[in-house]
């Protein structure tokens, strides 16, 4: 059980879940949004999207077992503790049962296209390790925006059903704040899916897989990480200018846990050489992605200020 735990990242899952909560309960229904699904509907469509995702962390394995036995030995769990035939049905199942809710709640919300979302995703994620992964910037680029879009999926299912001429301004204005959100978070996740191309080089080239940093090396590699990760700094600082300077808590939470770490991986990745360094910068970038998303049970507080 543990095995399969580990398989499908269970702690990313329970991020992507409390993010999702955040948003129905801390965001939605804290500034009157008009909303179109039940608490159960909203946990139907959470489960699609944790089985989607997951799913995603399952072929990503299965296609990645060359090159993981030279970057992570120790983690190694595709033959070695589950089979690849085992993992292959768990992939199908969890497709299955993601495709199938949506498919549910598509139909319940009487917009039977909403469906391909899943479907899209599912498809784009097999994609993305049985081929696109293998194009530099393309894959970084494509998974990057399915996480980004992570964070726009409730106001597909829940906030834009719901929009007539009586609240469109207030359902607009919740949009364009996951929108800001959304571009967070594909740029932090595109940061670090570089960032893990650097970290597992070795064992990408012995795999053929052609990485920006295979093709370019570490260094230019670096200064192109740079050059991205001055988009989110500069975001945040027209951030706090704007909208976070009268209030001094969420000031202080966006300098110490979001601006400060941002500029520290600044720093710090222009001199990256070693796989541990960039084992440190992704975990940093995992840390910032958790604190810059949760944030949005803080939003309440920014409007009201």
């Amino acid at each position: 059980m543990i095995a399969y735990l580990k398989l499908i990242r269970w702690p990313n899952l329970v991020f992507i879940a409390i993010t999702l909560i955040l948003i129905k309960f801390s965001f939605f229904e804290e500034f009157g949004a008009a909303i179109t699904l039940s608490t159960f509907g909203y946990v139907l469509i959470m489960l699609a999207t944790l089985c989607i995702a997951a799913s995603g962390y399952v072929i990503n394995d299965i296609y990645d077992v060359q090159a993981d036995k030279i970057n992570k030995p120790e983690k190694l769990i595709i033959g070695n503790k589950i089979s690849e035939k085992k993992a292959n049905n768990l992939f199908i199942i969890l497709n299955v049962i993601g495709v199938g809710i949506g498919f549910y709640l598509a139909n319940l919300l009487g917009k039977p296209g909403f469906v391909a979302i899943f479907i899209f995703s599912s498809a784009l994620l097999y994609l993305y390790a049985s081929y696109l992964k293998q194009i530099p910037v393309l894959g970084n680029v494509l998974i990057s925006l399915l996480v980004g879009f992570v964070v726009l999926l409730p106001s597909v299912f829940d906030l834009f059903p719901a929009i007539n001429s009586q609240n469109k301004q207030v359902q607009s204005l919740l949009f364009s704040i996951l929108l800001d959100y959304a571009i967070f978070a594909f740029l932090i996740n595109l940061l670090r899916e570089i960032v893990k191309d650097q970290e597992d080089v070795k064992g990408d080239y012995n795999a053929g897989i052609q990485t920006l940093p295979i093709i370019l090396g570490h260094s230019r590699t670096n200064k192109i990480i740079f050059a991205i990760g001055i988009l989110p700094v500069a975001a945040i600082v027209y951030y706090i200018y704007n909208y976070l300077f009268e209030n001094t808590f969420l000031v202080i939470y966006t300098l110490i846990f979001i601006l400060a770490p941002l500029l520290y991986f600044q720093v710090k990745i222009w001199e990256a050489k070693k796989k541990k360094h960039f084992s440190h910068l992704s975990l940093l970038l995992k840390i910032i992605m958790f604190f810059g998303l949760t944030s949005i049970g803080l939003y309440q507080f920014i409007l009201a200020s």
